[in-house]
């Protein structure tokens, strides 16, 4: 079940209160998505898709379109989250990373809706929840871009879910960037907000771990939670190199929201390259088995089986599994 932004604000209240945070995977492929909504399956755990801008912008989604690439994601997705396979599973939109002179246009569409023609009828596409990527903003900017967003929203009257970062890999962010920052468009906007990114050690990519701080997890999000006067969750970014340890201690702390790009990745590539390796020979003119070794489908499915329980494990260490069928009853009766 593809959540609407009204849904995904109640999921992260959900996850609050029972103690467990939702994996967000950056999915880059169609590969990627089936394997992510088929675990969530198997796990009975919500999930998390995001995209990027090098996921709308790239060859398999938006050939250099954004929104075109998000039209066509949203699509593929909302098809196979709202079919009989999948309706049980909570199934969050979520744009990550995107930044750049475009970053407004294409987070106004995300929010307003991407009409998009499914068997003969139009439909309008919207994300469940929205983040841009504060990292080239100055404080002022990234108040007035967040703002704007509310805005977008506002004037349509539409519901919207956003997340506002502060500078997620520059170390420990200070408690007084969650007054200024979370609270300037909290204070003009309130009740968009239901998540907040600060900076709690974490990094983004494949680098050595060691800096991660769940004191600070708690403190921003107790903070964030007295400045809204409500339950905000706190995002999780840069969280590929957390033992199973800490990732229990974050998701005890506060975060409600983990993010997941590069381990991801570097499972599937991996993967990949462990099929080619292994059936290579199989890829010579003639072999009886080139075609069916060739296909998408055959390198697909090995890495599958390899990526399955790496995403089932995170669930586990974040709490989720059995928490998918009981939030979908929650927002039903």
């Amino acid at each position: 079940m593809l959540l609407t932004p009204s849904q995904t604000r109640c999921l992260f209240q959900h996850a609050l209160k029972h103690h467990y945070a939702v994996l967000a995977v950056n999915a880059d492929s169609h590969a990627a998505i089936i394997d992510c909504l088929e675990v969530a399956k198997q796990c009975d755990s919500p999930v998390i898709i995001e995209t990027s801008l090098w996921q709308l912008t790239g060859h398999s989604f938006g050939q250099g379109d954004a929104i075109l690439g998000m039209a066509r994601y949203l699509a593929d997705l909302a098809v196979l989250a709202d079919s009989d396979r999948y309706q049980n599973v909570p199934v969050v939109y979520h744009t990550d990373h995107i930044k750049g002179p475009d970053t407004l246009t294409i987070l106004r569409a995300a929010i307003q809706g991407i009409h998009v023609l499914i068997a003969g009828q139009r439909l309008s596409l919207s994300a469940s929840s929205i983040s841009l990527d504060s990292s080239d903003l100055s404080a002022e900017e990234n108040i007035a871009y967040m703002r704007a967003l509310c805005e977008a929203a506002k004037t349509t009257n539409l519901s919207a879910t956003l997340e506002m970062e502060a500078g997620v890999d520059d170390g420990i962010t200070e408690l007084e960037e969650t007054r200024s920052l979370f609270g300037a468009v909290e204070e003009l906007h309130p009740g968009y907000l239901a998540l907040w990114a600060p900076g709690v050690g974490t990094q983004h990519g494949l680098g050595p771990g060691g800096g991660f701080d769940p004191s600070a997890v708690e403190h921003h999000q107790k903070l964030a939670s007295e400045i809204a006067q409500r339950p905000i969750g706190i995002a999780l970014h840069g969280s590929s190199g957390l033992t199973t340890l800490e990732l229990q201690s974050a998701v005890k702390a506060g975060v409600s929201k983990v993010n997941w790009s590069s381990e991801s990745l570097l499972i599937r590539s991996q993967a990949a390259q462990r099929y080619y390796q292994e059936h290579g020979d199989r890829l010579t003119k003639g072999h009886p088995n080139f075609k069916v070794t060739a296909m998408d489908n055959g390198v697909q499915a090995f890495v599958s089986e390899a990526y399955l329980p790496a995403v089932c494990g995170r669930m586990e260490s974040q709490g989720s599994v059995g928490h998918g069928r009981q939030f979908i009853n929650s927002i039903k009766s």
